[in-house]
C-alpha cells in the first residue's frame, strides 16, 4: 500500500476513489484512448498530465459519460451507490454581453419563476455561502461576461462544489490564468479537499504544478506510460516518452521520496489565509 500524506489533510491511502480498466475510446475511426489502466486514489489530487492530444480531456469525458469507450470504469464502494460529481470545463463559452450576474447565473436550475422578477432570499443567501467557499462572495452582483479568467475559474468550482461531490473532476481548470493565480487556485483546492472530503481529479498541463500539488500522477499519451506518487511516476525516462526529449523536464529531486507535495519554502507554512 503507498501512503502519501498530504500537507492539509489525512493520509491518503491506495485504496481506488475510481479505476480505469483497460479503457479504450475510437472517435472517427481515430484510436484515442488504448487499453487505459489507472486508478485515482481515494482523497486525494490526482493529476492527469501528458500532451496535446494525448487523451487527457477524453478520459474525463468517458468518466462522466459523454463518450462512447470499451472497457470498464469502476468506483469505490464507499461512494458507488448515491455517488455525487461536480465536474469544472477547460472553459465556458457564451456571449459575454448577456446581461446576466453571477448571483442568477449560479440559481439558474433552481429558481421556478423568471430571473427578471428578482432572486428568492434563500437563494441569495445560499449562493452567497457557495462563493465564500472559494473566496469570491464579491463577485455576487458581478455581470458573468465581466469576470477574468481566473474569477470565472472560482465561480465555476462553487457550482461545482454545491454538487456536494465525492468525486471532483476538474479540466485543466486554471488554463488561461496567470501563474500567480494558477498557484493561489490550486492551494484553494487543497485546502477545500481537505476540508470537504472531496477526491480529486484534475488535467494539468504544468508540470509544475503538479508536483506541488498532485499527491497521484497518471502520465497519459493514448497509453498510459507511468502511474503513482510524483516522485515515482515524473521520471525522465517517463516524461521523455510521453513529452519527447525537447521538453522541459522536471527534476526528480526535487520531490523527496515518500512526500507527495514539493518541499520548497512556497509550500510550507499557512499556504492560503
Amino acid at each position: 500500500m503507498i501512503d502519501a500524506t498530504h500537507a492539509y489533510s489525512e493520509p491518503v491511502t491506495f485504496e481506488p476513489a475510481v479505476f480505469f480498466e483497460e479503457v479504450t475510446v475510437k472517435l472517427g475511426g481515430v484510436s484515442i484512448l488504448d487499453r487505459v489502466t489507472a486508478s485515482v486514489p481515494r482523497g486525494g489530487c490526482t493529476s492527469i498530465v501528458g500532451p496535446n492530444g494525448a487523451g487527457k480531456t477524453t478520459l474525463l469525458l468517458a468518466l462522466l459519460g459523454e463518450v462512447p469507450y470499451r472497457g470498464e470504469i469502476h468506483f469505490s464502494s464507499k461512494i458507488n451507490k448515491n455517488l455525487r460529481m461536480g465536474y469544472v470545463p477547460q472553459r465556458l463559452t457564451f456571449d459575454r454581453g448577456i446581461p446576466i450576474t453571477v448571483n442568477e447565473f449560479m440559481n439558474l436550475g433552481f429558481q421556478d419563476k423568471p430571473l427578471w422578477l428578482g432572486l428568492k432570499t434563500d437563494l441569495k443567501k445560499r449562493t452567497r455561502k457557495q462563493l465564500a467557499l472559494v473566496k469570491a462572495e464579491h463577485l455576487t452582483e458581478r455581470k458573468l461576461g465581466a469576470l477574468s479568467g481566473g474569477e470565472l475559474q472560482r465561480v465555476l468550482l462553487a457550482l461545482a462544489l454545491a454538487q456536494e461531490p465525492d468525486l471532483l473532476v476538474l479540466d485543466e481548470p486554471a488554463a488561461g490564468v496567470d501563474l500567480h493565480g494558477e498557484h493561489v487556485f490550486c492551494e484553494l483546492l487543497d485546502k477545500l479537499r481537505a476540508e470537504l472530503g472531496f477526491t480529486q481529479l484534475m488535467v494539468s498541463h504544468d508540470l509544475a504544478t503538479v508536483t506541488h500539488h498532485a499527491t497521484h500522477v497518471i502520465c497519459l499519451n493514448h497509453r498510459v506510460a507511468a502511474e503513482g506518487p510524483p516522485c515515482e511516476a515524473l521520471t525522465d525516462d517517463t516524461l521523455t516518452a510521453i513529452f519527447g526529449m525537447h521538453m522541459g523536464l522536471v527534476d526528480s529531486r526535487s520531490m523527496p521520496f515518500g512526500k507527495s507535495v514539493c518541499s520548497a519554502a512556497c509550500c510550507k507554512g499557512d499556504r492560503l489565509a
